[in-house]
């Protein structure tokens, strides 16, 4: 099963930026100048606004120097290299408690905030939209609250937007898709919501929407739009309910699939056969139905094929040769494990409509009959 823990490396520019910096703890003081003044006023407000720190994160956050605190990094300044400003903070696993200050958007140089293994809560400032520099927000694994933070789509230099492991609620908003995100992560939260035809607008080369609630259970066929960049969807446990759209075959440079825990009907798609990149195809958990197709067992990198716990009927030869493969309780005849035969007979008597859903468009009527 595809593990939703994923870590992706920090970007770039931005790597190389602040992880290859001296500790600050090392350099010569930097002379103070009107931005590093902000950010102390900023800086004491959120050590203020902690009310505990295990790790003794903020234990040297004392006086004017801020670039000396610990985790926070310092840099030129995009508009002036002769002076220093905040362009970071590395909080992570600090296991830290208190809430976000609205000081913070003073931080208006500030690229990245990493602050994700804590116990923040109450929920995202508004005054983070004068963070128009922020390129990775990551807060996940938090105790944060409240809804979709509107702060995030007035970024217009995000690229990483990590909220998951939250208790966030409510509608994600569909313009949080026309983002020029790389990464979009909000998955284990509670929000509900469903999955737009903007979405196809994304430029993400990972979203993970997995463990909420999806108001209308449809695929949307506009992520098939997504084929020049979509490398990992991931979707489980989400309240899918519909047949999945053929049209995700052009996601050609897609690693991972993932809509485990659904209740996804109809066939696996032919189309997946296109997908030369697929490494790991997790549909276990759904209604599906059919034969697995012999172009997704012929796929070249796929090492990992979960397609248990549903009601699929045949499986070609071709499959045995899949590295990691499970086909527990499917209906397919003389292998071991699967479902009783009353059990596939009743099911398998109620024919799938795909448009029933609601998700796609039906069938054009045809002509009528001449007389």
């Amino acid at each position: 099963m595809t593990s939703l823990n994923l870590h992706l490396p920090l970007f770039g520019f931005f790597f190389f930026l602040f992880f290859s910096l001296p500790n600050p703890s090392f350099q010569q003081p930097i002379p103070l100048n009107p931005r590093l003044d902000k950010a102390y006023i900023a800086l004491q407000a959120f050590k203020h606004a902690i009310v505990s720190d295990p790790k003794n994160f903020t234990g040297d956050w004392c006086g004017p120097h801020v670039c000396n605190y610990t985790g926070v990094y310092c840099a030129p300044a995009p508009d002036d290299k002769h002076i220093y400003t905040v362009a970071g903070i590395d909080l992570n696993h600090g296991n830290i408690s208190g809430c976000l200050p609205d000081d913070l958007g003073l931080l208006t140089d500030l690229a990245l905030l990493h602050i994700n293994s804590n116990l923040f809560s109450g929920t995202l400032p508004e005054s983070f939209s004068s963070l128009k520099l922020l390129f990775e927000l990551d807060a996940s694994n938090n105790l944060l609250s409240g809804p979709f933070p509107l702060s995030s789509l007035k970024l217009p230099s995000l690229k990483f937007l990590d909220i998951r492991f939250n208790s966030f609620h409510g509608d994600v908003p569909k313009e949080a898709f026309d983002l020029k995100l790389d990464a979009f992560f909000v998955n284990d939260n509670n929000f509900q919501f469903s999955l737009p035809e903007n979405i196809g607008n994304s430029p993400v080369s990972v979203l993970v929407v997995a463990n909420n609630q999806l108001i209308n259970g449809c695929l949307p066929r506009s992520l098939a739009n997504m084929s020049q960049t979509l490398n990992e969807i991931i979707i489980q446990n989400s309240n899918l309910s519909s047949c999945i759209p053929p049209e995700l075959g052009n996601l050609v440079n897609l690693t991972v699939f993932d809509v485990a825990f659904n209740n996804l009907v109809g066939p696996l798609p032919e189309s997946f056969g296109n997908l030369k990149k697929l490494e790991q195809l997790n549909v276990a958990h759904n209604k599906l139905s059919g034969d697995i197709p012999e172009s997704i067992c012929e796929l070249p990198r796929l090492k990992n094929f979960t397609f248990s716990y549903n009601y699929f009927c045949g499986v070609p030869e071709k499959c045995s040769k899949i590295r990691r493969r499970d086909d527990r309780e499917n209906c397919i005849p003389y292998r071991p494990k699967q479902r009783s035969e009353e059990e596939c007979s009743a099911f398998l008597a109620q024919p799938v409509h795909c448009d029933a859903f609601g998700c796609m468009a039906p069938p054009p009527s045809p002509p009528p009959v001449p007389y």
